[in-house]
């Protein structure tokens, strides 16, 4: 899918066709879209399929005719039937001589934002400005998830208190895995950031590099606040872990202990039940008195040890 836009009178619009200072977007585009979009614009072919990789890492390149690549990781909710997961999907930004590309293998909220107008400030005329107000809104959509996940392992954290259950454990398994995602596709980032502050990518303007080292600030913030988070999160997980593996524990010494009680019975009544003569004390109710008086002693010594408990 292509569409296409462009500020007109301060305000971002969609157009039916490619003019200058346009900004096309790509959404999951086909074989077709791509072979016109490098036949209009005389993209890199390799540029455009940079981003349909879903492997694809953090990078910039420049080429011999002034078309830049910048390939960021971009964060995105994956619903679940269960819980929502947050994980990374890469973004590639094109711009050349006339126009910006954006090129993604599916549709996010990120660059919703800017097609439908809810980003003020935006002239897709400025071009660097316009890659820099991108990468701001992705470094502060980092930030905002972030947030939501310590939410959510806090009340996740609040209903293990009160039931210990695999479900909640899974919860708290799935949240560290997005916070490992996160971690590292923001040290991509950051390295990415780092590039392009040099200006040997895309031209830097005086009015831009303080937009450019407000993303550097808040992507350093998320690194912080994903690796905290994920100290605390993986903390969480083996406190509970060894609270589940000693209550377990208790269990297994309360069922021992009534094994034993139950044993002692048996090996009595075992003794005097054999088919032969002379055996002491042959009187049936003397040896229901003397199996309960074991039983009892035993039980004594073991609560004394704390076996119940």
């Amino acid at each position: 899918m292509i569409k296409i836009y462009k500020t007109i009178d301060g305000k971002i619009q969609e157009i039916e066709s490619i003019e200058k200072n346009s900004w096309i977007n790509m959404v999951n585009p086909t074989e077709e879209e791509l072979q016109f979009i490098t036949r209009e614009l005389e993209v890199e072919p390799d540029f455009l399929r940079a981003a349909l990789d879903e492997e694809e890492i953090s990078r910039v390149e420049l080429e011999d005719n002034n078309q830049a690549l910048i390939t960021i990781d971009v964060p995105v909710i994956e619903k679940d039937t269960k819980m929502v997961l947050y994980t990374t999907i890469p973004v590639g930004i094109i711009q050349t001589e006339d126009n910006i590309i954006t090129v993604c293998l599916r549709g996010n909220t990120l660059l919703d934002d800017f097609a439908k107008g809810r980003v003020k400030g935006v002239y897709t005329n400025l071009k660097t400005r316009f890659i820099f107000q991108i990468l701001y809104r992705v470094a502060s959509r980092f930030l905002v998830y972030l947030r939501h996940i310590n939410r959510m392992s806090t009340d996740i954290e609040r209903q293990l208190h009160i039931s210990m259950k695999n479900k909640e454990l899974i919860q708290l398994l799935d949240l560290e895995k997005s916070l490992v995602f996160f971690s590292t596709s923001l040290k991509a980032n950051q390295g990415v950031l780092e590039k392009l502050q040099r200006g040997r990518i895309i031209k830097l303007y005086e009015e831009d590099k303080e937009l450019l080292e407000d993303v550097l600030i808040e992507v350093q913030q998320a690194i912080e606040m994903s690796n905290i988070y994920a100290n605390i999160l993986s903390g969480t997980m083996d406190a509970f872990a060894s609270i589940i593996s000693n209550n377990l524990n208790i269990v297994m010494k309360i069922l021992t202990s009534l094994t034993i009680l139950m044993s002692i019975p048996t090996m009595i009544a075992s003794f005097f039940g054999m088919n032969v003569e002379g055996l002491p004390i042959p009187n049936f109710w003397s040896i229901v008195l003397i199996s309960i008086a074991c039983t009892g002693v035993a039980a004594f010594v073991l609560f004394k040890k704390k076996m119940f408990s």
